[in-house]
C-alpha cells in the first residue's frame, strides 16, 4: 500500500513563512526585517548607512500549532532605525550633524532626525544608531533611510552640547530660524555659564564660509536691519551689556532670499564671534541669500522677558 505524507506540517511552515515578509538585501537605505538588512549605500561626506531596521509582522504561533498573528510593536515607538559609521579623512578632529530622512520607497519623506557625532578624530570611524520614533497618524510606510545632509566644523569650533560650559564660559548656540514670505530671521544666543562676569558691547562678528570653510567673498553684511525688513528689533541701537554668571544675550541674523539676475549665493556656515578678540564658534543655519548679496546682523541685547 502506498504511503501518505501529512500536509500539516508543511502547510504550517509555508504560513510562517508567509506571514514573515522579505528582505532587500543590497537595496541602498532599504529593509523590511526586523533584524536589519545591510546597506550599500555610498558614503555622503563621510557618513555611510551601514544597516537599515524596518519591522514586519511578527508571526506567533497560535495553540493549534498551525495558524499564526502579528505581535504588535511597542507603543510610542516605529521600531525603525539605521545604523550608520561616520569617518573623518581630514586632518583635525571634526564634528558631524547628520539630518537623516526616513522616506518611503517613492522617496517622500515621512520624518526626519539630527545626529550630531563630536570629536571624531583624524583617520577615525564612529558609529551609532539612529532612530525614527513615532510615525505621524496616517503616514505612508517608511522603506528606506538616506543621509539628507552632512555638516562638520572644526571641533575646538563647535557649538556646545547641551548643559556643556566651553573653557571659555561662554556657549554661543543658534535657534531654528523663522521664515515668512522669503524673509529669513536665525537668533543667535549667548549664554555667560561662566564664573566672571562677561562684557559685551556692539554686534557679534561673522565670518561667511562655503562648503570648505573658505570665506565667501561678495556678501555685505549690515549692523541693523540694512532696509531688509522694519519692525524687527534690529535696528535697536547697541548698548553695553555685563552677562553675571547664568544671564543671556541675544543677537540675530537677517536676510531674503530673492532670487534675479546673477549667481544666487548660499552660505552654509557661519563663523561667530560675540565680541572681538573671543574664541570662534561655527554654526551652520544655511543661509540661502539668493542674489540679494546682504545679511543683516542686529546687536547684543538682552532677551525680553
Amino acid at each position: 500500500m502506498r504511503k501518505v505524507t501529512s500536509l500539516l506540517p508543511a502547510l504550517a511552515a509555508l504560513l510562517l513563512l508567509t506571514a514573515c515578509g522579505s528582505e532587500q538585501a543590497g537595496t541602498p537605505g532599504a529593509a523590511t526585517s526586523a533584524s536589519g538588512t545591510a546597506a550599500t549605500t555610498p558614503p555622503v561626506d563621510g557618513v555611510r548607512i551601514t544597516s537599515v531596521t524596518i519591522p514586519s509582522a511578527t508571526p506567533t504561533p497560535n495553540s493549534d500549532g498551525f495558524s499564526v498573528h502579528a505581535d504588535s510593536l511597542p507603543t510610542g515607538d516605529s521600531g525603525i532605525s539605521a545604523a550608520y559609521e561616520v569617518t573623518n579623512n581630514g586632518t583635525e578632529a571634526l564634528t558631524y550633524t547628520i539630518l537623516f530622512d526616513f522616506t518611503t520607497d517613492t522617496g517622500e519623506v515621512m520624518g526626519n532626525s539630527h545626529e550630531t557625532v563630536r570629536s571624531v578624530g583624524p583617520g577615525t570611524t564612529e558609529r551609532g544608531t539612529v532612530r525614527l520614533g513615532v510615525l505621524a497618524p496616517g503616514a505612508s510606510p517608511v522603506t528606506r533611510v538616506k543621509v539628507s545632509r552632512v555638516t562638520k566644523v572644526p571641533a575646538v569650533e563647535a557649538p556646545p552640547a547641551s548643559g556643556e560650559c566651553p573653557p571659555s564660559g561662554i556657549r554661543l548656540t543658534t535657534d531654528d530660524g523663522d521664515a515668512a514670505m522669503g524673509l529669513r530671521v536665525v537668533g543667535l544666543h549667548l549664554e555667560n555659564c561662566g564664573k566672571r562676569d562677561y562684557s559685551l558691547d556692539g554686534y557679534p562678528l561673522l565670518e561667511l564660509l562655503d562648503e570648505d570653510l573658505s570665506p565667501i567673498q561678495g556678501v555685505r553684511i549690515v549692523h541693523g536691519s540694512g532696509g531688509i525688513s522694519t519692525g524687527t528689533g534690529f535696528d535697536e541701537p547697541a548698548r553695553p551689556l555685563v552677562l553675571k554668571s547664568g544671564e543671556r544675550a541675544l543677537s540675530g541674523l537677517m536676510w531674503r532670499n530673492t532670487t534675479e539676475s546673477g549667481a544666487a549665493v548660499d552660505v552654509p556656515y557661519v563663523r561667530v564671534r560675540p565680541e572681538r578678540g573671543a574664541d570662534p564658534v561655527t554654526v551652520t543655519p544655511h543661509l540661502d541669500l539668493g542674489t540679494t548679496g546682504k545679511l543683516a546682523v542686529r546687536a547684543w541685547s538682552r532677551p525680553s522677558q
